[in-house]
């Protein structure tokens, strides 16, 4: 039996057979809005899933490249009046390709050594690149090069990579948050953060508000220093046994036992943390505390909800100041994947002279999709234009979202289009709020 056919039969045989071929996940899959051909929606990818479980097909280049067009965005989980577990058939379907090396090029095989199976897996060798970054930003280098006009000499996907190219912060999460941060008042939790990896890198202060708004609402939080990445951008690439290896990292680092919850402030991490249980089930050392850990996950958003959040108080003028609109986009995995729906509206629903518009659409993918908007340019461009083109039609002068993928592809969009808009998280607009309390 080949690679292909045991990686695809690793998991239970009903799960593959459970899609009924209804095709009323098809209006909520963009892939498929977008070209209108039935490979490119959830049905026709599980279709040729089970024809190569049955061993009917090979697992070939055009069945890679159609798992790596598909968003991985679980819209059609919401939509599947089966409950087929896309998830899983999506990440087993991925690991075949790769275990079948049917998209295997000198290139793509350096650039995923250097990225998925060394780089994010340490943080502290993200974290220096990130620190070679921050310096040529700061020094200027990277202006000087935009300026020069050399990049005009460079391919186009190049220049549009640089021009993707965010912006390092000044401290990263240890820089900015205690090992371990005492409750404002009496405990009534203990809790643990995941600082993440492309959250640490980019949104560190979001890890700092996180770890605030925590602590003004009763909880003792640890946030160890050296953290490992969740696992997640190595399960949707394909990379079962190191998205397994970094799950038992965080269970040695932050025993479920330990803590009356483990917090995610992004929900692409969160959707992944959430099914350690079903990644370790055969591992007899760590299936049970994986267990226990998915039951002890929480999104932030879900978990302040959870306990009855604070209001902040209002501002001594905000009678006198007209409240700022702010409407609310929903990442992907944090809705289909966790669904977490309500609670980040709850929460910017807490803060004083906030005014929370509908987004039409909102729980359409903007494009990001981990790193979709890397692999997939075009398609990742048409999704960020139709978001941005909703966002306009609210008038909202911030635009709020729980996912560091999501936050990135918004930011660089409204950046291009030179919008006056604010792309925020809702846990740092309830951290500023509580901080406007004291002055």
């Amino acid at each position: 039996m080949s690679a292909r056919v045991s990686r695809l039969r690793q998991l239970d045989y009903s799960v593959v057979q459970q899609c009924m071929h209804c095709g009323l996940c098809l209006p909520s899959c963009p892939t498929y809005d977008a070209t209108r051909i039935e490979r490119h929606s959830p049905r026709g990818r599980i279709a040729l899933m089970r024809a190569i479980a049955d061993g009917e097909l090979d697992v070939t280049r055009t069945f890679g490249e159609e798992m790596y067009f598909c968003l991985g965005c679980l819209a059609c989980m919401s939509a599947c009046p089966a409950g087929v577990n896309y998830a899983e058939l999506f990440e087993h379907a991925r690991a075949a390709v790769e275990e079948e090396r049917a998209l295997d090029r000198p290139l793509r095989r350096f650039i995923r050594a250097l990225t998925i199976k060394w780089l994010f897996m340490d943080v502290s060798r993200l974290l220096v690149a990130g620190r070679a970054l921050r310096l040529y930003q700061e020094l200027g280098l990277q202006t000087l090069l935009r300026r020069s006009g050399l990049l005009r000499l460079l391919p186009r996907r190049l220049r549009e990579l640089e021009a993707m190219t965010p912006e390092i912060p000044p401290a990263f999460s240890a820089d900015l948050v205690a090992p371990v941060t005492p409750p404002k008042g009496a405990r009534r939790f203990r809790v643990a953060v995941l600082t993440g990896c492309a959250q640490d890198l980019l949104f560190s202060e979001i890890n700092r508000d996180t770890v605030e708004v925590l602590a003004e609402n009763g909880c003792e939080v640890v946030t160890p220093p050296a953290q490992h990445c969740c696992g997640s951008l190595h399960a949707h690439n394909g990379e079962l046994g190191l998205a397994a290896e970094l799950a038992r990292r965080n269970l040695e680092q932050f025993p479920p036992e330990d803590f009356d919850a483990i917090i995610s402030n992004a929900g692409g991490c969160g959707s992944h943390l959430k099914h350690y249980g079903r990644l370790l089930a055969g591992d007899a050392r760590y299936r049970e505390r994986a267990r226990l850990w998915d039951r002890k996950v929480r999104d932030v958003h879900e978990w302040l909800v959870e306990i009855g959040a604070r209001p902040p108080r209002p501002p001594a003028d905000a009678s006198r100041t007209s409240a700022c609109r702010v409407t609310y986009h929903e990442s992907c995995h944090l809705s289909h994947g966790q669904r977490v729906v309500s609670q980040p509206r709850q929460i910017l629903s807490l803060i004083p002279n906030l005014k929370l518009v509908d987004l039409p659409e909102a729980s359409w993918c903007c494009g990001s999709a981990g790193i979709y908007n890397l692999t997939q340019p075009e398609m990742a461009r048409r999704l960020l234009e139709r978001k941005l083109a909703h966002i306009r039609s609210t008038g909202a002068q911030i635009v709020a979202n729980g996912n560091a993928g999501c936050l990135l592809q918004l930011r660089l969009g409204v950046r291009q289009a030179g919008l006056p808009l604010r792309v925020a998280h809702p846990v740092s607009l309830l951290a500023e709020a509580y901080r406007a309390e004291k002055t």
